[in-house]
């Protein structure tokens, strides 16, 4: 994020300032609603942080975090964005599942092999971006995030994904490129509002039917999958109008 920083005692840009840790003075701001620290070569944060108890948007991305402190987990007024990429992380607080009403969350670009298994907590999810990371695994409990609208898992180690995500009825986006799913589970055919499938990059055996009944279904990206034009699904979606690139 390069945005100017921020006016008034509410919002502190402190954003590519190469402080290398968080000045002790930054915790004593409790007024605080906003808070980037972008760009520092931060290694390590205060569990002090647990008492910005104010903040709706809080930016960590771009650091060399290996950790970061449970203590995240009481920022329960974080109700906008929280970005955690491009770190070193290879794994999220278990207290982040208390982030009940935050609506944007980026962790991608971390060695992360594991997520909370009951991410599912995170209901108040509209975007979520866990690109190019190290997961082998998508937790089942994620098809209680009823509110999601983009998830972004592109880059990863998925060999399969959990029929829950049928339960993503608000999904709009899904991008899957570069993992190794040879196949979807059929309980995704539920997802009515479903617009853009990015399949790119994977080794998929055969394409489902159901994709031919996501009544929203305008671009499916099937590139550098195998998969051929002369399929009766590519044919069928390329007939009614969606983009088929293969």
């Amino acid at each position: 994020m390069g945005e100017p920083a921020g006016r008034g005692p509410e919002s502190l840009n402190l954003w590519n300032r190469g402080l290398g840790t968080v000045p002790e003075e930054v915790w004593d701001r409790t007024a605080l609603r906003v808070l980037i620290l972008a760009g520092n070569g931060l290694t390590g944060l205060s569990p002090r942080i647990a008492g910005l108890r104010r903040l709706h948007t809080l930016d960590l991305g771009h650091n060399a975090l290996a950790a970061v402190p449970e203590e995240l987990g009481e920022l329960t007024g974080l109700t906008r964005f929280l970005y955690l990429h491009d770190n070193r992380l290879t794994e999220l607080p278990r207290s982040l599942i208390r982030l009940t009403r935050l609506r944007y969350l980026n962790a991608g670009e971390n060695p992360l092999t594991a997520l909370p298994p009951d991410l599912g907590s995170l209901t108040g999810l509209v975007e979520l971006r866990l690109q190019h990371c190290a997961l082998t695994v998508f937790p089942e409990s994620a098809g209680a995030l009823r509110n999601l609208r983009e998830l972004w898992l592109r880059g990863n180690r998925l060999t399969e994904l959990p029929g829950s995500l049928g339960g993503l009825k608000e999904l709009r986006e899904l991008d899957l490129r570069g993992n190794r799913l040879t196949g979807l589970p059929d309980r995704m055919a539920g997802l009515p509002l479903l617009r853009r499938l990015d399949l790119r990059s994977n080794p998929l055996r055969e394409l489902p039917e159901w994709l031919t009944g996501l009544p929203s279904l305008e671009k499916l990206d099937l590139r550098w999958t195998g998969a051929d034009e002369r399929s009766p699904v590519v044919r069928e979606l390329t007939g009614r109008g969606c983009a088929v690139l293969l």
